[in-house]
Order: C-alpha cells, then sequence, then structure tokens
C-alpha cells in the first residue's frame, strides 16, 4: 500500500507514465489530505527511527572496575556507535568476585571480556564460548619486581615466592619453559600493599596498571611482560554460540562499534576519561593518562605492523599455539575443536 504522495500503480495496464510526487497530491481528495495533515500535526504519522525495528540488547560484561582498559567500549557507548548500530548496550562491571566467563556460560551476560586462555578453558569445561574480537594484541600481564631485584629474566625466578591468581593458565608454561623446579606460587590479593612493604616480593601486573601504583607510593619497578616469553594470548570479546548464531548480525555491529571506539579513545582519551572517573572514583587524571599512554606506547590495541599485527587481528596460528599448550600444560583435556573458540569473521581490514 502506498503512502499518501507517493507513485502508485497505474490503473491503465502501466501504458501511462506515473506523476510526479507532487502532482499526486492533488489527486488525493480533501478530506484524505486533511486527515494526512491532522497526522502530521499530532505526530501519529512518523518516520523517526522509532518506527523501525527495536534495537538488540546487550548485556555487555566487562573484566574489571570501570579503567582506561576499557575507554575504546565506554567510548562508543557514549558516543552513541553502539545506537548507530542499532543496539542497546548495557556496560556491568567486572571484579574479583565478577568474571565474565561464569557470567556468559549462566546467561547473565551477553559479550564479555578476557583472554583467548579464558575462552579455550570455558570450551573444556562445557560453555561453549566463542571468541568474536581482539581487543588487545598482545596481553599486558607480567612480574612486577622492585628496581633493584636480582631478577633480570624469567629464568632467574628460580626459588623465588611470586603472586598469581589461582589458576592462572601462564604460570605453569614458565615454571615448564624455564625449568623452575623451586618457584612457589602464592596467592594474589589483588592489592600492591604486601609488594610494597617487601622488596624481595613479586607479583603479577598489568603493565597499565600497577608500576603506576606502586610508583605513586614511591617504589620504583620493572615488568617483564608475559608475551615476551612467546606465552602470547589476545585479549578478546567473546559470546556464547547460541547467542551469536541467534543475533549474529548484532554481534557483528557491537564488534566493528567496539573497534571504532578503541580507535578514537586512543587518538583522544579525555573525553573518556571524564566518565571514567565518575564511574570509578579512584582512578585519578595522572592514572588515566598514563595507563592510556601505555596503551599506544606498547601497540597492545592496534598492533604492532612490523610484527604483522593490526586491530582486531586473530590467527589460527596463534589459536592453535594456545590450544596446543594448554593442553600439553594439562590445563585442558582439549577434547573441543580449536576452531569453534572463535571467528576471524569480524576481523577488520588493516
Amino acid at each position: 500500500m502506498a503512502l499518501p504522495g507517493e507513485a502508485t500503480a497505474p490503473s491503465d495496464g502501466g501504458l501511462r507514465q506515473p506523476q510526479p510526487r507532487y502532482h499526486q497530491i492533488g489527486a488525493l481528495s480533501f478530506e484524505l489530505f486533511r486527515t494526512f495533515l491532522w497526522c502530521l500535526a499530532l505526530g501519529i504519522w512518523s518516520f523517526s527511527p522509532a518506527s523501525a525495528a527495536e534495537p538488540v540488547k546487550i548485556r555487555f560484561h566487562t573484566d574489571w572496575y570501570p579503567q582506561p582498559e576499557h575507554g575504546g567500549f565506554y567510548h562508543a557507548w557514549l558516543k552513541g556507535y553502539y545506537k548507530e548500530a542499532g543496539l542497546e548496550v548495557d556496560i556491568t562491571p567486572g571484579g574479583p568476585q565478577a568474571f565474565a566467563v561464569p557470567r556468559i556460560g549462566a546467561g547473565l551476560a551477553d559479550i564479555g571480556m578476557g583472554s583467548c586462555d579464558d575462552v579455550l578453558i570455558a570450551n573444556d569445561r562445557g560453555i561453549p564460548a566463542v571468541a568474536v574480537g581482539a581487543t588487545m594484541q598482545n596481553d599486558p600481564q607480567g612480574l612486577m619486581f622492585h628496581v633493584n631485584d636480582p631478577v633480570k629474566t624469567f629464568a632467574d625466578l628460580e626459588g623465588r615466592s611470586i603472586a598469581v591468581t589461582p589458576g592462572t593458565a601462564w604460570f605453569p608454561y614458565l615454571v615448564k619453559k624455564y625449568g623452575l623446579k623451586k618457584v612457589r606460587e602464592i596467592p594474589h590479593t589483588f592489592s600492591i600493599g604486601p609488594f610494597l612493604k617487601d622488596p624481595s616480593y613479586i607479583q603479577m601486573c598489568f603493565l597499565t596498571s600497577e608500576p603506576f601504583y606502586a610508583k605513586l607510593a614511591g617504589v620504583d619497578t620493572r615488568v617483564l611482560l608475559i608475551s615476551d616469553t612467546g606465552y602470547a594470548p589476545y585479549r578478546v570479546i567473546f559470546t556464547r554460540k547460541d547467542f551469536l548464531e541467534k543475533h549474529h548480525d548484532a554481534v557483528k555491529a557491537f564488534v566493528a562499534a567496539s573497534y571504532r571506539g578503541w580507535r578514537d579513545y586512543l587518538a583522544d582519551p579525555s573525553f573518556v576519561h571524564a566518565d571514567l572517573r565518575k564511574r570509578n572514583p579512584e582512578l585519578t587524571p595522572a592514572k588515566m593518562d598514563y595507563s592510556a599512554k601505555a596503551l599506544v606506547d606498547y601497540k597492545f590495541v592496534l598492533g604492532d605492523p612490523a610484527k604483522g599485527e593490526s586491530q582486531g587481528l586473530m590467527t589460527a596460528q596463534r589459536w592453535q599455539f594456545q590450544f596446543d599448550t594448554l593442553k600439553e600444560l594439562g590445563v585442558i583435556k582439549g577434547k573441543f575443536n580449536v576452531a569453534d573458540a572463535w571467528t576471524g569473521e569480524f576481523i577488520p581490514k588493516p
């Protein structure tokens, strides 16, 4: 059915040429035309986006409290990139007791953040998680030492105690690769308090975070990045297989809008930082600037072109390496197809 003023099919078998729009209005009856004007005046006849399909709701669960390491997602949200893509995104912060994998598995979130190790372990435990994008080409995780600590390389860790989150997949890799027989794993407290008090203390960290707080407390540090050992998982966003199948286009739109948000955030993080501080009052401008600079300097997000990296890139080789390594270490049994744990469909062109 044609809207008032639109061309209609001729009644003479198509021999007559349709008249221009401005001629057709004159052919409407006076009553119909008056009704049309009333509808426009009252807002009944709407051509606004509200008359389009309802936006797809996505519950996005981050891996920690609001941080610059989430800057691209918040930028996309604040700038309306998700809305432009037809999405209604709700961002829920993670924390020490609120990790994304269990919530994704329980259906309490739709898309989450983590490492590709998290996705592989989830699949091994029967949670059909699928990585749909790489937010970081390399993981900022590392080991933090006092600047005068004698440890210079990973091989120097022999005989030392290291504070690590229980179940951290890369720790047994370090032990095996460097033949560490007397290294001791102690629970990570998610605090740098013990580190500040003990010059011999070693703990896991994010290069983009803990070294700043140590420096602020007057303690100089050094960091050895885990990725320098050859163990280099992607930081990824992932969803459930059934959600991807049901909302394929929405997931695609979310990934693309997030990548756009990350590019713009790294170009100018100041817009997002004001919002992040409202969400997480513990953040200071200096801390956020430090984190954003580290993300750029170490090419965590956009990748290093000299190494063949680019934003969002994921390769079958790296996924297979992580799969084989975790299986060899006994972290996973590996009775699933690694290709089912990720998709390269949404990788943007460099």
